[in-house]
């Protein structure tokens, strides 16, 4: 099939409305895409952190394991929910009196439940804008009282906060046939719990994807390849213990994350990278590496 026959195909989906949902999306933040009524999208992903640029003297190694298990549901044209079920496994290697040490934990994480709204919307042949604010809210389901040979774990490597933490924000999409970006703002209000409070979270997100390769077809319809880039800057509150401030915690990190997604009629394969090009940390708060992350969405 020829490339003009290619972009027929898409300009159809665009204006009948089918529910094959051939585009690319950002991987690090949620967008303003649409969801069909009585339509539903799975995401998977698998994330690799680590963190190993310790300021301190302990020279903490942290590894976090997740599989965050992300479900969406078209209610309306314009309403849009969300549930995220994260898997978390936990590790920090350090120095401690009695030699290197290692301390884990695995489980269920706080799982999330978000309403989104698409409160503007603009459709044309084969491009869309969405304007769409959200709300969430991170609910106590993980353990905070883990304990391992050395005690009680500490706060940042419990599996859950113990608390009910809300979340606000707004996103806005643009695609088109061959590129796609998009902007999101978000505040997080982490409350208290256990005597330990972890600082409110503040971030912004941008992501620009562009289409690369086209082929195919398979089932009628082509594939794609695109690639993008994604930016997450986050600012973080100074964590309480007790009520008093932590001053070795919080600060502000800058992500740049290359991104590759293969888009095919019902599934989109996806890669990406975060690198921290900027941290900006308090006293001795533990520095990352990186963020590594597949992800494998399906529509249904």
């Amino acid at each position: 099939m020829r490339p003009s026959h290619w972009l027929g195909w898409w300009c159809s989906l665009f204006l009948f409305g089918a529910t094959f949902q051939l585009s690319a999306a950002p991987i690090t933040f949620n967008s303003a895409l649409p969801v069909s009524k009585g339509e539903g999208v799975v995401r998977v992903q698998a994330k690799y952190l680590r963190a190993t640029d310790d300021p301190g003297p302990m020279s903490r190694e942290l590894t976090v394991k997740a599989l965050p298990i992300v479900g969406v549901w078209g209610v309306t044209s314009r309403w849009t929910i969300f549930g995220i079920v994260p898997l978390l496994d936990k590790t920090m290697e350090l120095d401690m009196p009695s030699g290197r040490s290692k301390r884990s934990v695995n489980g269920l994480g706080d799982v999330t439940t978000m309403v989104r709204y698409t409160a503007y919307s603009k459709d044309q042949p084969g491009r869309t804008v969405r304007i769409a604010p959200f709300a969430s809210i991170e609910m106590p389901t993980g353990k905070d009282d883990e304990q391992d040979r050395f005690g009680r774990l500490p706060a940042s490597l419990q599996l859950g906060s113990g608390a009910w933490n809300p979340l606000i924000g707004v996103v806005a999409t643009a695609q088109s046939l061959e590129k796609e970006w998009a902007v999101s703002a978000s505040y997080k209000f982490n409350n208290e719990a256990n005597n330990f409070e972890r600082g409110d979270e503040a971030r912004l997100d941008l992501s620009y994807h562009r289409r690369v390769w086209i082929g195919g077809p398979t089932d009628g319809l082509p594939h794609f390849f695109y690639a993008g880039v994604e930016s997450n800057g986050v600012w973080q509150g100074k964590n309480r213990n007790n009520g008093q401030k932590n001053p070795n915690s919080g600060g502000t990190t800058l992500y740049l994350a290359p991104t590759l997604q293969y888009v095919t009629q019902r599934a989109i394969t996806e890669v990406a990278l975060q690198l921290p090009v900027m941290q900006n940390l308090n006293g001795s708060a533990l520095k990352q590496d990186f963020i590594f992350t597949l992800s494998l969405r399906l529509n249904y």
